[in-house]
């Protein structure tokens, strides 16, 4: 199934306002308003496209175009749908604002409780999470960025009023978020004796070394980073001082909260309220990261610079923040490749140290920094390639692109979905759960950000493929009916003989199928990949072409109606746009050039007819 970015995200847009718009209003859904992440969410799948597309722009009205109007509708017309979103978010803005005036970030219904008989307290569900803080960055950045259009379009003073407000929360939010993310951030060093230091030698130990072997290589590999972690120790990151022992080991990337004795920030210019004690354990998750590494990288994109949207407070919290995403994705993406032969992130699926966990959804996020990192530094084909086939493997392994077989436990990993303890939270009263059900749609985006990211044919060719099978698989889970119909997500749909599975609206894959949709429109939006093969006989074809064009311009003959006037003309426009093309698209000149070779050999085979009929 081709993927369609206008037309789908036309599609997810009808849907999303048919489920939660009713004459321009939000309504809130049978699980809306218990959980920021999941808010946060559902307001992303409108404005996320509206603020990165620019066909699906919402902040200047007189460009709305009409297909977009008519998804939206529900929204109301081209003047009111900018009011009603600012509205919508000023909902959610006070939604997750405490007593005291503070942001809030509560992972609500998305914790799980540990047993079946154990119920969350309101405190517990009232608990920040990564997820949330992440989430947060990116909505209001978007946020911000559509204000800041569209205020310049409106004089009304109501709604200039409401901007103004919205912005102040909004502000707010994200320095709260980036705060909190600072202090989710953790080093965790460990004796290679212990059980986590054996866990984590086993699982990078790929050659047949022996331990000793392994930690050597382990110290000589990661020196470097260890240095700059050390040297951060001044930079507000709070780690061991076992740091320095080179006989240590260690990992480093978010928990899921904010860590117990995270020290608060405060060298801003301006106070910042609400920085609640962490009860997280040090312990990085390679999920978590993964959603941290996310919304940091939106600080840094080409909108936020090119608008101005951070303030100095912000741009300070954003530097701090870049340390730490270069740092994980360092370790991670060495961890990842560490030895010389095969990588541990080949050796399906992948462990966890600290949790004692493995899945094909760990192998994943692990994928995902790396392809972070990949991105970053401009990696090689032989990176770019090893890591296409570790997607495919993960594609088949997740019953994506192979069939399901009968009693397939490979169902936990889409339905229920993976799920982890949360270190540390039985310090809020019992020990939380945290559940993963979007493999599907989280290969979906790390496959359209590695298309994007490869300059190699093939392994595009491979990547595309994977990402047109992962995005139809995605696409008939969608629901059919009830209020949610067009959203997600129905697991059976596509596992009809899975057992004790149903459909319940996920706001969690649908906004990520929303980004990979916008994902897969700046792919598409890339100059095509070039052949360098097919730029030297572009080249060929073209020189023998402007030379029988040349030949042919030394002929006198003419036509009464002056049709080889204008043929010649016509040859002569082709080949200079031909030409103008070697250089980007070489097979668009190559096919350019082919008609022009045919006509030219058909006048001179017309001439030399004429010739001896004379």
């Amino acid at each position: 199934m081709q993927i369609k970015p206008r037309q789908h995200l036309l599609d997810i847009w009808q849907a999303m306002a048919r489920h939660s718009f009713d004459d321009g209003k939000l309504v809130r859904g049978e699980t809306d308003g218990l959980s920021s992440v999941a808010d946060a969410e559902r307001l992303l799948c409108i404005l996320y496209p509206a603020t990165e597309v620019p066909a699906f722009r919402l902040d200047q009205p007189d460009t709305t175009e009409r297909d977009v109007l008519r998804a939206l509708e529900r929204l109301g017309t081209r003047l009111e749908i900018p009011a009603n979103l600012i509205t919508a978010l000023s909902q959610f803005m006070r939604t997750h604002t405490g007593p005291d005036d503070s942001p809030t970030f509560a992972g609500g219904h998305y914790f799980r409780p540990s047993g079946p008989d154990v119920e969350l307290t309101h405190e517990q569900e009232q608990l920040g999470v990564v997820d949330s803080y992440s989430m947060s960055i990116t909505l209001c950045l978007a946020t911000l960025g559509f204000l800041k259009v569209y205020e310049a379009t409106t004089t009304r003073r109501e709604i200039r009023r409401a901007i103004g407000e919205l912005r102040e929360a909004t502000n707010s939010r994200l320095t709260a978020a980036m705060i909190s993310l600072l202090r989710s951030f953790t080093v965790n060093v460990f004796d290679a004796e212990s059980e986590q230091g054996r866990r984590l030698i086993q699982v990078i130990g790929q050659g047949g070394q022996s331990d000793r072997q392994v930690l050597q290589q382990f110290s000589r590999r990661l020196r470097p980073l260890r240095a700059t972690i050390i040297e951060s120790l001044t930079r507000g990151i709070q780690v061991d001082e076992g740091i320095r022992d080179e006989s240590q080991l260690f990992e480093c990337g978010w928990a899921w909260g904010v860590v117990q004795d995270a020290p608060r920030v405060i060298d801003l210019d301006t106070q910042v309220h609400g920085q609640p004690d962490g009860i997280a354990d040090r312990l990085p998750y390679v999920y978590f990261t993964v959603v941290a590494l996310d919304g940091i990288q939106d600080l840094f994109s080409e909108r936020t610079l090119t608008l101005g949207l951070l303030d100095a407070d912000q741009q300070k919290l954003a530097e701090a923040l870049r340390l730490r995403w270069e740092l994980s994705q360092q370790y991670w993406s060495a961890v990842a490749r560490f030895g010389s032969e095969r990588w541990p992130l080949e050796d399906l699926p992948w462990q966890t140290t600290g949790l004692r966990l493995e899945s094909e959804y760990f192998s994943l996020t692990v994928a995902a920094i790396l392809v972070h990192d990949l991105v970053r530094r401009k990696a090689t084909d032989d990176d770019l390639t090893r890591t296409v086939a570790i997607m495919e493997r993960l594609a088949d392994r997740g019953r994506i692109t192979s069939r399901m077989t009968k009693e397939d436990p490979t169902i936990r990993l889409h339905n229920p979905g993976v799920t982890m303890p949360l270190a540390g939270s039985q310090r809020s009263g019992s020990l939380l759960l945290w559940r993963m059900t979007d493999f599907s749609a989280q290969l979906l985006k790390r496959s359209i950000q590695l298309a994007e990211l490869s300059r190699n044919i093939g392994a595009q060719d491979r990547l595309l493929r994977l990402a047109e099978q992962t995005f139809e698989h995605l696409w008939d889970r969608r629901i059919e009916d009830e209020d949610a119909a067009g959203l997600w997500d129905n697991v059976r749909a596509v596992y009809p003989d899975a057992r004790g599975v149903g459909r319940r609206l996920s706001w969690s894959i649908t906004e990520r199928v929303t980004e990979c949709l916008v994902a897969a429109r700046n792919l598409y939006k890339q100059q095509p990949i070039r052949s360098a093969e097919l730029a030297e006989l572009a080249r060929e074809l073209l020189s023998e072409a402007t030379h029988l064009f040349g030949k042919e311009q030394l002929e006198g003959a003419t036509s009464p109606d002056g049709s080889r006037a204008r043929t010649m003309r016509s040859i002569e426009s082709r080949l200079d746009h031909a030409r103008s093309l070697i250089d980007d698209r070489p097979a668009t000149a190559f096919a350019l050039a082919l008609p022009v070779l045919r006509e030219l050999d058909t006048l001179a085979q017309a001439r030399g007819a004429a010739a001896q009929e004379v």
